[in-house]
């Protein structure tokens, strides 16, 4: 297998693998946790083979995952990797989830999810999700306060909007935006990577698979677990998928056509959006981890992409991203900071 060629993410310095490794599925949201054992030794082939950004979040479990990628990156493996993690989304004893932001918690948040990552400093902090009672200002303020005293290295947001992105760089550098996009996730395009691009901002993208949507098709539904989030998501509705079917076929014949599997070619269409993107397709499986890393041998023409983009237009796509009133970019503007006054 060919080692992963490394990239440039935004304007700061940091240097990552062309492509990541989303490490959610391990513990959290898309069925039971995984045995330990055998995510370690994922995480571990991951290394080897050259992909070292690793994405996490304390929501994650909630910190189960943190705590396992703490275990996996014990001794001189941490100093070869990008460890990526977030805070912002809480959960009250209830199960409700609660957006922060202010700097309070941002510090708790931090120290804790260093502690359970068993390392002194995270490479990059993501805002999970903007909490839109607090001025992206005081957030940013907090954090440009870590990385002055070394616990973090670059600073990142979340499904934050064009405005909040660009109140954000004002303070401090933000080095990544992560962002859903993928073949059946392109509103991005529109005034997020513009924005992202026009500063200098590296573009990390999530579920560039669709959430595994582009690796199965509808049948991935077969073998979902019973508690697994994606069954809950508008897209994966038996109406709406089955609507959604038109584009995965279309996508699965110009794969066969290209010799690879088509979750490989909407992989490989996100990798082809330039040299400052870095998907992060999530796995937990050795055998799908090294498909992922196939899709970096896979060369499209121009023609190839205008031919996948014609199939993957918004109307093509039924359902939205996420259902109800879940925080995005597209609801993420936070109060002028001249608003603010401090708990």
């Amino acid at each position: 297998m060919a080692q992963v060629k490394r990239i440039k993410l935004g304007s700061q310095g940091l240097e990552v693998s062309a492509q990541g490794l989303g490490c959610m599925g391990m513990s959290a949201f898309y069925g039971p946790p995984k045995p330990e054992e055998d995510m370690i030794k994922l995480i571990h082939h991951a290394v080897d083979t050259g992909v070292t950004l690793l994405d996490t979040s304390e929501s994650y479990g909630p910190h189960t995952n943190e705590i396992l990628l703490g275990k996996a990156l014990k001794g001189e493996i941490r100093k070869k990797v990008q460890l990526a993690t977030k805070f912002g989304i809480s959960f009250a004893p209830d199960g409700k989830r609660i957006v922060r932001g202010d700097p309070a918690y941002i510090r708790a948040a931090c120290e804790a999810s260093l502690k359970r990552l068993g390392t002194d400093y995270i490479d990059i902090y993501y805002q999970h999700r903007v909490d839109t009672k607090v001025p992206i200002e005081i957030t940013m303020g907090e954090l440009k306060k870590l990385v002055e005293e070394g616990k973090i290295k670059y600073v990142g947001l979340s499904e934050a909007s064009p405005a909040t992105i660009r109140r954000a760089h004002a303070v401090h550098p933000v080095t990544a935006v992560q962002i859903e996009w993928s073949l059946w996730s392109r509103d991005v395009e529109r005034e997020v990577i513009p924005t992202c691009r026009e500063l200098g901002i590296g573009i990390v993208a999530y579920s560039p698979l669709g959430r595994g949507f582009f690796s199965a098709g509808p049948k991935i539904m077969d073998s979902l677990a019973s508690d697994d989030a994606r069954k809950t998501l508008p897209r994966f509705n038996p109406e709406n998928l089955e609507h959604n079917n038109i584009m995965f076929e279309r996508v699965n014949q110009i794969a066969a056509r290209k010799g690879c599997t088509p979750g490989q070619l909407a992989l490989a269409w996100v990798l082809h959006q330039g040299d400052d993107v870095c998907p992060i397709p999530g796995t937990t499986k050795v055998e799908n981890f090294n498909l992922n890393v196939g899709a970096l041998s896979v060369k499209l023409t121009p023609e190839e992409m205008a031919e996948l983009e014609s199939i993957a237009t918004e109307d093509a796509v039924k359902g939205d991203r996420y259902g109800g009133l879940v925080s995005t970019w597209e609801n993420s503007d936070t109060p002028p900071l001249a608003s603010w006054k401090a708990e």
